[in-house]
């Protein structure tokens, strides 16, 4: 039986800002490949002592056989490997291991065997970027402060996130666990994780619709309010947001209003549209993309059925080249900052530079602290 080490050198824990109720996740090394992945694995109190299969057990299965039948999304993160290993601690270090690659079947039909032995289950997910995770990026380092992601690119997000539902509703998928924590976004591409909470439907002719409204409801209160007023849907600062599979379901249940108030130069049209949302009064996917598509055009984007002016897409166009200078410029910044850090630590700097040093460090830091983009 291959051995854990030889598969995947594991490292630290990559989830601590946003801890989950299913499984800890770690950056690793896949031994295999040489690439950089990130290691999911299942809770060790998780594990049933009469060799049972809890719930959270096969959450595993089902997201491995989510991102199977979603793959050719670009929107979702990818899978790369699933499996069993026998170690029982949190961060597991050696003992045994059973990998399915990518035979999503096979990892599902073996489920039994593996949770009568004692094994828990793993995923290996393309890793991405911390700095693109929107509650790592938005959650604010001091109080009375928050950020929200400039209405061009919050209507970006919301237009790849409805593609993404859209394959997934046709695939009969619901997401159902819409939250910061999941978001990536890197003022262009948006990647989604967290399929453990996903489920897929039957074909309940009452049920199924009900399950898709509460989607663009759930999409609307808990991603799209956050990023357009840095806001928390609660009210309140951002926080991380529950993650059991009862609070999944019950998350925003009785969020039908939502306060714009803080944000008054937010676009009216959006506004609108995700109190509609909220409110549930919007039944299908379809109907909100077509909202959101009328209220895109009032901001330069261009599509066949509305019509938008020269001078709005003229301009949009500016402001995407704007947005991207300045994300650009944010990164040198912070690269700046890093290395006057790097520089502080050296031994026998004199007095006189680490001083000036310091000062540069506190003047780009109030620099990051005050910028216009998460």
């Amino acid at each position: 039986m291959p051995q854990l080490s030889d598969m995947y050198q594991l490292k630290n824990y990559i989830d601590t800002f946003a801890l989950g109720h299913y499984a800890r996740v770690l950056d690793a090394t896949d031994q295999r490949s040489g690439r950089q992945v990130a290691f999911k694995v299942m809770r060790p109190e998780h594990l049933a002592d009469d060799g049972d299969i809890r719930w959270e057990y096969r959450a595993f299965g089902s997201e491995a056989d989510i991102l199977a039948r979603l793959w050719h999304s670009p929107n979702i993160v990818k899978l790369i490997d699933c499996g069993y290993i026998s170690a029982r601690e949190e961060a597991p270090r050696a003992g045994d291991i059973n990998s399915f690659q990518v035979n999503v079947r096979a990892f599902v039909d073996a489920m039994q065997q593996y949770a009568s032995a004692g094994w828990r289950p793993y995923l290996a997910l393309e890793k991405l970027p911390r700095q693109n995770s929107l509650f790592y990026l938005m959650k604010p380092n001091r109080p009375n402060s928050r950020w929200r992601l400039p209405s061009e690119e919050g209507l970006a997000l919301a237009l790849q996130f409805c593609a993404l539902l859209e394959m997934a509703h046709d695939n009969k998928i619901v997401y159902l666990d819409h939250k910061l924590e999941h978001v990536y976004w890197d003022g262009a591409h948006l990647k989604v994780i967290d399929f453990n909470s996903s489920r897929r439907l039957d074909d309940d002719p009452i049920q199924a619709p009900q399950q898709y409204t509460k989607d663009v409801h759930s999409l609307c209160v808990g991603v799209l309010y956050p990023i357009f007023t840095g806001m928390s849907p609660q009210m309140t600062a951002l926080r991380p947001q529950p993650s059991s599979r009862d609070a999944v379901e019950a998350r925003y249940t009785g969020i039908d209003q939502l306060d714009f108030s803080l944000e008054p130069q937010l676009s009216e049209g959006i506004a609108e549209l995700l109190q509609r949302g909220a409110a549930q009064d919007i039944d299908t996917l379809q109907e909100f993309v077509n909202g959101l598509q009328r209220v895109a055009t009032q901001h330069g984007f261009q599509f066949t059925d509305y019509y938008t002016n020269t001078a709005s897409r003229e301009a949009r166009a500016q402001m995407r080249a704007g947005l991207q200078r300045l994300r650009q410029g944010q990164e040198h910044i912070r690269e700046a900052r890093d290395l006057f850090r790097e520089a502080l630590i050296q031994d026998g700097v004199s007095h006189d530079l680490e001083d000036e040093l310091r000062r540069l460090v506190v003047v780009l830091n109030e620099m990051l602290n005050h910028r216009a983009v998460p």
